[in-house]
Order: structure tokens, then sequence, then C-alpha cells
């Protein structure tokens, strides 16, 4: 069964940075591009960053410049890095491969 496991959220304030981490195996890293979703209350999901195989990236307009995602080649784990955090920010955050999705994990921005 595939998995993906995110971690690193919680609550931090304005300004402040979070490292979110999603790990999968190595089947599903190697061959699919990985992405980073978030969901605010009553909003929809929405894509926030998505990194190819090839490391090629792109992002949300909303999170440019202040977001980094990458990826780890030899732990299959991908990184969603995010400074100058906003309360906009705040949100359930899911990590993505193809069809199959994360859990998620709640960043909350407040002070």
């Amino acid at each position: 069964q595939v998995q993906l496991v995110e971690s690193g959220g919680g609550l931090v304030q304005p300004g402040g940075s979070l490292r979110l981490s999603c790990a999968t195996s190595s089947m599903i890293f190697d061959i699919y591009d990985m992405g980073w979703y978030r969901q605010a209350p009553g909003k929809q999901r929405e894509l926030v960053a998505v990194i190819t195989v090839g490391s090629g990236t792109h992002y949300a307009d909303a999170v440019k410049g202040r977001f980094t995602i990458s990826r780890d080649n030899a732990k299959s784990t991908v990184h969603l890095q995010m400074n100058s955090l906003k309360p906009e920010d705040t949100a359930v955050y899911y990590c993505n491969a193809r069809n199959f999705w994360g859990e998620g994990t709640q960043v909350t921005v407040s002070s």
C-alpha cells in the first residue's frame, strides 16, 4: 500500500518559518512528480508547489519567493521550506504523488 507520511507542521508566529517533510517509498518517489497542496477551513484544496522527477519546480503565486520545495533522493523525501509565514498560510498541508495523498499536517500561523 502506498504511503505518504507528512511531518513538520505546527504553530508559528507571523514571519516565522516551518519545514514540512513527506516521506514515501522509492517506487513512488522515483517515478512521480511530488507536490504540496493546502486546504484552509471553508476553502477548496489548492496547489502550493510541485517538484518534478527531474527537480523542476512550480509554485503558486501566493507563496513564490517565500516557500521552497526540494527533493532528497537518498531518502525518498520531499521537503517544503516555508519562510515569512503569514496568517493566510494557515491550512492543512497535504503531500501528493499522482493520485496518492498523505493524511495532512496542520500549519497554523498566529500571534
